[in-house]
Parts: structure tokens; C-alpha cells; sequence
């Protein structure tokens, strides 16, 4: 697996040999590129090798090397659970979905339920554009296949293996449970936006109890799923209509804690990385970006695009997530 930044030019010219890649960049940029075995997803916003960058002038690609086949494939929101119908037996796959679509909302709050899905490594994030660009620019993914640009669906990457080879994918979250450890939250529904959350039994106001108790929104909420910790991100909180937007739905019946402070954002994030990012794919969280000021910011070796959502199987916030092939 190699991760690089290439030219349209040069891109172009891998794909037209029959390269197996990912790519992300400025959305104008991949619609130059032709037909071929690749998906790409709109972002500026980038963890390179040096630090934190915006770049616009070339586009970020991972070159899938040792493959036995691939298939590139587009499902609309209502298709997502035909996700694993693609599947390759022995293989991965690789999705990319548009920022504030349908799509992003169906797969955020169903995926969870969809058992096939997790039959195999399903790793991918959400696009996205510049922050200054937010409400007039569209974040947008691309069928490779067809070189086409979608607004509102999904695209993947199916890819099979040889015989022998070994997947593996894993996520990186900082936070722990543990702001305060006797204080719980839950919702009974699920949803991006919300406005009431029961705290330790007792149904309050979310906007005004995040106010009220000057609770920093950049920790999120964590939930545990089986020992693997998920985070609630939140985006902004509305006092006057009573209402928080999350980044990601909250789900009713789990209980969720707030996270417990960092004091050094940046250098947990390092730390928790290790050095073992070189050849491996991964995308990290806008929110690690922006909140652990990344920019011009060394974190190691794992390098990629900076994303609105990261997906491991599900939706998931402030989180990187790897995969890494290892040859038979």
C-alpha cells in the first residue's frame, strides 16, 4: 500500500494503468480524473508527514499494490444494505459518503443494525470542503468507475486479496469516560439534533444543561460498545430553540458519559499513534484537526485526508481510523 500526493496528471496516468486506488482533494481536481478502479472524496484537509496542511494543488492517493481483483460500485441511501453484497471473500472494503446527505443520515443511524455488514473490514469517511466554504460549496464523492460525481450516495471500493494475505483495521480515540464518572446521559430517540437528555434519571434540557454547566463541547460523548469506546461529537449548541446538533446520532438506551479532559490534545493524539503508519491507510477526524491545532503539527506516520466522519463499520467522530495489509 502506498500513500502519496500526486498531480492530476500523474494520478491520471496511474489510474489509465490500471491502478487500484483511493483519492482525496479538492473536488475540482478529481473531476479531471478518467475512468478506472478508484474512488475519491472531496477534502482540503490533510495529516501529512510534516504536519497538518491544507492543500489544493494536488490530489492524496492510496495505491492498493497487491490485489487480486477490485470493483468499484455506487449505492443511493436506500441501497446500503446491500453493502456486503459486494464483499470479496478474503478481502476489504473501502466507502466514501458526502457530508449533510441522505446518505450520511441512513448509514450514521442504521448501520449499527445491519449484521452483514460486519462481515468483513469496511473502512471509509465522510467527505467534506473547506471550513470557510461550508453552505456554499458541496462536499462530494466519486464513482471512478464511471469518473462520475455523486451529491448523495455511496461509493465503494471492493477488493479482494491473495491467497494468504492478512486485513486488519483498528481505530484510534483518544478520550475515556470519565468527566464525571457518576454522571450518565441518555436519549430516548436517535438523531442528529436533540433536545432533551435524561441525566442520571432525570429528563433535562440538553442545550441548557451543556450551558448551564460549562461543559467544554469540544469532549465528546462516549459510549462503550463491548470495550471498543464510540464518541458523540458535538457541533453546535442552539439555547434559544433548546437544541444541540451532534456530529454523529445518539442512539436511545445507551448510556453515554461525557469525556474526561485532555491536556495536551496534540501530543495524546501522538502518542497514542505509535509509529507504525507507514504503507497503512487512515483517515483522521476534522475535529482532531481543529481542536488539536494540527496544522504545521508532526503526529507520526500516518498520513491521509482529515475528514467530517470516519467509518469503521460504523459511523464514528474524532477518531482515526487505520487498516493495513500484510502479503501472504
Amino acid at each position: 500500500m502506498k500513500n502519496e500526493f500526486l498531480t492530476v496528471a500523474e494520478a491520471s496516468a496511474r489510474i489509465e494503468a490500471g491502478d487500484v486506488m483511493t483519492v482525496a482533494g479538492d473536488s475540482a481536481l478529481l473531476e479531471q480524473l478518467p475512468a478506472g478502479k478508484w474512488i475519491g472524496g472531496s477534502s482540503v484537509y490533510f495529516v501529512t508527514e510534516t504536519g497538518g496542511a491544507v492543500v489544493r494543488d494536488k490530489v492524496f492517493c492510496t495505491t492498493f499494490e497487491d490485489v487480486a481483483d477490485a470493483e468499484v460500485r455506487a449505492l443511493g441511501a436506500d441501497e446500503l444494505a446491500d453493502i456486503s453484497k459486494g464483499y470479496k471473500a478474503g478481502g476489504f472494503t473501502v466507502m466514501l459518503i458526502p457530508a449533510f446527505s441522505s446518505t450520511h443520515t441512513t448509514f450514521a443511524q442504521e448501520a449499527p443494525n445491519m449484521g452483514a455488514l460486519f462481515a468483513q473490514p469496511l473502512v471509509g469517511w465522510i467527505s467534506g470542503v473547506h471550513l470557510d466554504e461550508l453552505g456554499t460549496a458541496k462536499p462530494m464523492v466519486f464513482d471512478g468507475g464511471n469518473a462520475a460525481a455523486v451529491e448523495d450516495g455511496a461509493v465503494c471500493l471492493h477488493i479482494a486479496l491473495p491467497a494468504g494475505a492478512k486485513v486488519s483495521t483498528d481505530i484510534v480515540n483518544i478520550f475515556k469516560q470519565g468527566h464525571d464518572t457518576s454522571t450518565t446521559f441518555t436519549f430516548q430517540q436517535t438523531g442528529f439534533t436533540v433536545q432533551t437528555a435524561v441525566v442520571d434519571g432525570k429528563e433535562v434540557n440538553f442545550a441548557q444543561y451543556l450551558t448551564e454547566n460549562n461543559i467544554d463541547t469540544r469532549l465528546p460523548l462516549v459510549a462503550n460498545y463491548a470495550g471498543a469506546l464510540v464518541n458523540v461529537s458535538v457541533q453546535a449548541v442552539d439555547t434559544e430553540n433548546g437544541s444541540v446538533a451532534l456530529y454523529a446520532p445518539v442512539m436511545p438506551g445507551v448510556e453515554y458519559q461525557l469525556a474526561a479532559p485532555l491536556t495536551d490534545y496534540a501530543g495524546t493524539f501522538a502518542a497514542n499513534l505509535g509509529d507504525s503508519g507507514v504503507g497503512q491507510y487512515s483517515c483522521n477526524c476534522i475535529l482532531n484537526y481543529l481542536y488539536g491545532e494540527l496544522e504545521g503539527k508532526s503526529t507520526g506516520t500516518f498520513t491521509g485526508p482529515v475528514t467530517f466522519g470516519e467509518i469503521a463499520y460504523i459511523l464514528l467522530n474524532q477518531t482515526l481510523v487505520k487498516l493495513d495489509v500484510q502479503a501472504a
